[in-house]
């Protein structure tokens, strides 16, 4: 990709993209709390496959911080190697987009 068309992108998708992963990380966040706190007083919990689901829909890095500051699923191994694959698709995604991998 060569610096107009990377600008262009950058110009006209960037507001759209750090909408997206913000709007998602605070839903991730949210759902990660009600999970924690439905964990604690043994009720109904969230799916493995609904958090993962909402982490691949750009709120990975809400998951992250919820991760942190929750202590939630952290212990997980299988858990988090699915979670940082996600985290990789996302980076390896970009990094296409952007022409940065092989371009």
């Amino acid at each position: 990709m060569n610096d107009h068309a990377l600008l262009l992108a950058l110009t006209f998708h960037l507001p759209a993209i750090v909408t997206a992963y913000a709007v998602m990380s605070a839903v991730t966040f949210i759902v990660y709390f009600l999970d924690k706190a439905r964990a604690i007083r043994g009720r109904w919990r969230v799916s493995e496959w609904t958090l993962h689901l909402l982490e691949l829909c750009f709120g990975w890095p809400g998951a992250l911080v919820a991760q942190r500051f929750f202590r939630h699923k952290l212990y997980q191994r299988h858990y988090m190697v699915v979670f940082w694959l996600i985290v990789l698709v996302h980076a390896a995604f970009w990094g296409w987009y952007f022409g940065w991998l092989g371009a």
